[in-house]
């Protein structure tokens, strides 16, 4: 579509290439993507609301983002404080002084996959600067940003693990987690190569994340499992040098171990696979010495490449698996996917997952479903508790 002609204040960008919908655990249709909003003109601007129209049919309202959606010092998940200060904070407030930019995320749900339209644009309701010879702020409205959200299906991945009771810490999507919200200014431009990223931790059957000392990798249930590849492909470039770190620190929060990361070790022993077609697999926070691949090897679906660890910004035994649009992380956009089958078994609660200290005590079982249900070419949605095929 293209917009009506009017003057716009605020100026609206999406982050990413165009996207598309991916099936969720909760059997529902999900699109995310990010907005960037600058105030490119000389009065503040305060944003009161942004709606998501059918671009075609400028009418129907997919969704309306206003009050605690945008922001909420209150609220610590879900949907709220969507509205983020450059590159990853929460906003205070709705007001954007000239010149200063803020990201908006964005995730659309849809009951079928019919629901969701070719293409979305975003009307803006404000109060700014009206018209180029206007001193004061009065309140305007108007449409931007056209963007493509049908640009074909998800690519369908096996599991990069194997067994019973694994949660999909800091998922896709609202607020409450470490990936959804992590934008970052890289290489010159903003990017969220994280925004379907997922943290694996396993849990014991008694439905806790370590068993014993919590203060030694080897307590936790997910430490040393071994990590499978997702799908056919290249191996594009690892790390194997870093050395495990210990559960309840996370080095970025230690003045100690916090200046000792880089953009090459923050993501400690890690594994990036060309999968093709412009896509690329990361699997990250291995143990030390445990990889099996190598740059340039060919690896098959469902080989084993390596054994889950504690290294780099990780405060305990987890796999951050994503995938992205480049082998480079500072270049990286985030790529939906989906996995093809695994038996979803619940959710973990996000006020206990919360409230829990730095090293997950407690157990976790509370959320989970008398009987697991099966789940074909979805994607386990934040917190979710997944059985993967053995």
């Amino acid at each position: 579509m293209s917009v009506p002609d009017s003057f716009s204040p605020v100026v609206v960008t999406p982050v990413s290439a165009s996207t598309l919908p991916w099936l969720g655990s909760d059997q529902k249709y999900h699109v995310s993507y990010d907005l960037q909003l600058t105030n490119a003109s000389r009065l503040p601007a305060t944003l009161t609301s942004v709606q998501v129209v059918d671009a075609k049919q400028p009418d129907t309202v997919l969704a309306s983002l206003s009050g605690g959606q945008l922001v909420d010092p209150s609220c610590t998940y879900g949907e709220c404080n969507l509205l983020r200060m450059l590159p990853d904070a929460n906003a205070t407030d709705t007001v954007m002084p000239p010149g200063q930019s803020r990201a908006l995320l964005v995730d659309l749900t849809f009951d079928t996959l019919k629901q969701a339209p070719a293409a979305v644009a975003h009307r803006l309701s404000l109060t700014g600067q009206a018209a180029p010879p206007a001193t004061q702020p009065t309140p305007i409205s108007y449409l931007a940003a056209p963007f493509d959200i049908s640009a074909g299906k998800p690519l369908v991945i096996a599991p990069p693990l194997k067994g019973t009771n694994w949660v999909a810490a800091n998922g896709c999507c609202g607020i409450g987690g470490a990936h959804r919200p992590a934008l970052n200014s890289l290489n010159g431009k903003l990017t969220n190569g994280q925004r379907f990223a997922i943290d694996w931790l396993k849990l014991t059957d008694s439905g806790a994340f370590y068993s014993g000392d919590k203060t030694k990798n080897e307590s936790y249930a997910g430490y040393g499992q071994a990590i499978y590849a997702v799908a056919d492909g290249t191996v594009s470039s690892t790390l194997d040098t870093v050395d495990a770190g210990t559960p309840g620190i996370l080095p970025a929060n230690d003045p100690v171990l916090g200046p000792k990361l880089t953009i090459e070790n923050v993501d400690g022993n890690h594994i990036i696979q060309d999968l093709g077609g412009g896509v690329w697999a990361m699997y990250a926070h291995l143990i030390k010495g445990s990889l099996l691949v190598k740059p340039g090897d060919k690896v098959k679906k469902g080989q084993k490449i390596a054994d889950l660890g504690n290294t780099g910004n990780s405060s305990g035994p987890h796999l951050h698996f994503q995938l992205m649009d480049n082998p480079s992380l500072l270049q990286a956009d985030a790529v939906p996917y989906v996995f093809d089958g695994f038996t979803y078994e619940g959710q973990v609660s996000y006020p206990a997952w919360l409230a829990s200290d730095a090293y997950e005590s407690g157990t976790y079982f509370q959320g989970k479903l008398p009987t697991g249900q099966p789940r074909t070419d979805a994607l386990p949605l934040a917190l979710a508790i997944v059985d993967f095929p053995s």
